[in-house]
């Protein structure tokens, strides 16, 4: 994302957070028991591997970025075909509701393999579908009813064709969190992501959605690292995230070592297979080399990035 998104008055978020305190709290609440009840069933057994190359669609923001989904299209190989639609900051629901601006709709979707979501989305025409959320999350969830907007999403491209998959993209908060990079990530994937997103917009009988767990990935690999003591010049999760114009680090960007994790991190999930072996140096969305992690981080990075996905039951991919 571009920035930190703030956009409600003092006296809009006093009301939300009273709304939130009653009756959208029980509400939400029993989403999330059905959405829990038909996880514990869903998720015990893991998604059959595609059989093929896929075509995937990815709804979201900077976060997504144009160098993730391509160093997918590579790591994947031939056959893969990928569209999206991005935004700065942009909630699920802003993609959604047609009288919501997109910031930065323009710069973000200047690119070859811009469609428009919900058309593409509805159009039957994808095997995945990935759909991820703003940050900061708990603000997300807060003001812009996230899993209200993740089951809409998911429901269309169901609508569309039935055995399409569909994905949530966990990602992560800023390197300079006050309560900590790591223990937020490690908090709030439970308490935010699964328990007051994914398990709500599963409901009673809405499509199967799995996850893309980036933000998990992201932590394990720091933490390896830090035993590691650093790995070619990796020691802290900021060597993940770029640099701003003015040469402060930006503190929720990745860059091309963190776009490379992250698009395993999706190359498991969606392929159902491990990463361990793929190249490392690849080639950003406009066919320029990106720099790439060193051979000991790369490999690394994948057998952490297999690790994660085959230890958590809501990816779909079997243990």
């Amino acid at each position: 994302m571009a920035k930190r998104r703030f956009i409600l008055s003092g006296l809009a978020l006093a009301g939300l957070a009273v709304l939130g305190g009653g009756i959208w709290a029980r509400m939400r609440g029993a989403d999330a028991r059905a959405g829990l009840k038909r996880a514990e069933t869903l998720y015990r057994t893991p998604l059959a591997a595609p059989d093929g190359p896929m075509r995937v669609f990815h709804l979201g923001h900077s976060l997504v970025g144009q160098d993730m989904p391509a160093m997918l299209a590579q790591l994947a190989g031939a056959g893969h075909g990928y569209e999206s639609q991005l935004g700065w900051g942009t909630p699920l629901m802003d993609h959604w509701e047609p009288d919501q601006e997109i910031n930065g709709f323009e710069t973000s979707n200047d690119h070859p393999r811009f469609r428009d979501a919900r058309t593409a989305i509805g159009s039957g025409d994808y095997d995945a579908v990935v759909l991820t959320e703003m940050v900061e999350i708990t603000d997300a969830i807060a003001y812009f009813d996230s899993a209200t907007y993740l089951a809409r999403w998911a429901a269309l491209a169901a609508a569309g064709r039935p055995d399409t998959r569909l994905y949530l993209y966990e990602t992560w908060h800023h390197t300079d969190d006050p309560k900590g990079w790591l223990d937020r990530i490690d908090a709030d994937f439970q308490a935010q992501w699964l328990t007051r997103i994914l398990y709500p917009a599963l409901g009673v009988d809405g499509p199967p959605i799995y996850l893309i767990p980036a933000g998990q990935v992201m932590a394990a690999f720091i933490r390896a690292v830090e035993d590691a003591e650093g790995v070619d010049g990796i020691t802290t999760a900021q060597d993940l995230f770029g640099t701003a114009e003015d040469g402060t680090p930006d503190t929720i960007h990745f860059n091309d070592r963190g776009a490379y994790l992250v698009a395993l991190t999706h190359y498991a999930v969606l392929y159902h297979r491990s990463p361990e072996g793929l190249p490392h140096a690849l080639n950003r969305a406009d066919g320029t080399a990106a720099d790439a992690p060193g051979p000991a981080a790369a490999a690394l990075m994948q057998r952490v990035v297999w690790d994660v996905v085959t230890a958590l039951p809501q990816t779909g991919v079997a243990a």
